[in-house]
C-alpha cells in the first residue's frame, strides 16, 4: 500500500538572522499576471520581487536545499 499526501497550501521559508529572505516555496494563487509555467507553485529568491516557476517542493527538498547553501 502505497501512502500518498495531498497539500492544498504549502509554504516554506528561509531567512537569515537578520531577517532577509533566502528563498520561499509557496502555492497561493497571486501570481497569475506573472504567467509561470508551473502556476500557482513558485519560489521568491532572494527578494518579494524575484518571482520565478517552480515545483511543488517536499520538506525533504527544501531541507536538502537549506543544507546545500549552508555547505557552501
Amino acid at each position: 500500500m502505497e501512502l500518498t499526501i495531498d497539500r492544498d497550501m504549502y509554504s516554506y521559508q528561509y531567512m537569515t538572522a537578520s531577517n532577509n529572505l533566502i528563498f520561499r516555496y509557496n502555492n497561493t494563487r497571486h501570481h497569475k499576471k506573472l504567467n509561470l509555467p508551473n502556476f500557482p507553485h513558485h519560489k521568491y529568491q532572494s527578494s518579494q520581487e524575484n518571482v520565478i516557476s517552480s515545483n511543488a517542493p517536499t520538506l525533504v527538498d527544501v531541507l536538502q536545499e537549506i543544507d546545500n547553501i549552508l555547505r557552501r
